[in-house]
């Protein structure tokens, strides 16, 4: 796969499709490398005419890793319910600017962008400072960064916030079982295994997911600036969801004007096969209204 220099790091990505086709970039989760988008979906957007451009965030896959000592998460997460100011070597500012330095370097005016958890609360920053890059927004299963929504159940946090072992088998196994809490009623093991073995053996590099939560916590409270947004925009989440509760999706779609909001009813804190021809005519709809 690719690497291209973007604000001083190295970003790892792969693009699929025609290179004159409407410009779509994935932008993945907390700790998960861009492999964790299934071909499967993909090939759905691919079916609707879209070029697909997905990539490693920093301090996960093949992009760049920070340099030192990540922070401590218990920490992290006390400090941000208690309303306390959080310091991070960057915060999502700095991933979003990430994304639009990949678009840039690749000649890209402007995309449809499409977010997943952490990955909808970068595409969420993007659209609120780079409103030129934005064609349409797609944030899935992902919150405002208020507090007072989209909190995580006690055994999601709990799997979330645990170091995973250090040896292969472990942290696959580890990987599992936490899949298995936060995917909801159509968690699939051997697809789960399959996946867990993949990112392990491509990179496993857990002090990143550190470094990725304390930008998130560095990062406040969204809600009034996703007031100001004008570009279509489609907020997706799962009634199952125990990593980032469904309050997060409807106070996101609540702040966005005009926006859409889908709530599957057996979807987790994943993006289940079930759903993706679905989740693809929405995105596509989603992108067709930029052009009205």
């Amino acid at each position: 796969m690719p690497v291209i220099e973007v604000n001083d790091i190295e970003i790892c990505f792969e693009s699929f499709g025609p290179q004159d086709a409407p410009p779509l970039l994935l932008v993945m989760g907390l700790g998960a490398q861009m492999t964790v988008w299934s071909p499967g979906f993909i090939s759905e957007l691919l079916e609707r005419g879209f070029r697909v451009i997905r990539f490693d965030n920093r301090d996960v896959g093949l992009s760049t890793k920070t340099v030192g000592d990540p922070p401590d998460v218990m920490t992290l997460y006390t400090q941000v319910m208690a309303g306390q100011p959080v310091e991070a070597p960057y915060n999502l500012s700095t991933m979003a600017a990430d994304a639009v330095g990949l678009l840039d370097a690749l000649g890209i005016s402007a995309a449809h962008i499409v977010g997943a958890s952490m990955g909808g609360m970068i595409v969420q920053t993007m659209a609120i400072e780079h409103p030129g890059k934005v064609l349409s927004m797609t944030s899935i299963m992902s919150t405002t960064g208020a507090i007072d929504v989209g909190q995580p159940e006690a055994s999601a946090i709990l799997a979330l916030l645990t170091p995973p072992p250090a040896d292969r088998d472990g942290a696959i196994t580890a990987t599992v079982a936490m899949s298995k809490i936060i995917a909801g009623s159509l968690f699939d093991e051997a697809e789960a295994r399959a996946r867990a073995i993949e990112t392990y053996d491509r990179c496993f590099h857990p002090q990143g997911s550190a470094f990725q939560i304390a930008a998130i916590a560095a990062s406040g409270d969204r809600t009034e600036r996703l007031g100001a947004l004008q570009m279509p925009t489609l907020v997706v989440h799962g009634r199952e969801d125990s990593l980032i509760t469904l309050s997060g999706g409807e106070a996101t779609a609540a702040a966005v004007s005009g926006a859409d909001l889908i709530v599957y009813g057996q979807m987790g804190h994943d993006i289940p096969e079930l759903y993706w021809s679905q989740l693809a005519d929405a995105v596509f709809g989603t992108a067709m209204r930029s052009e009205l």
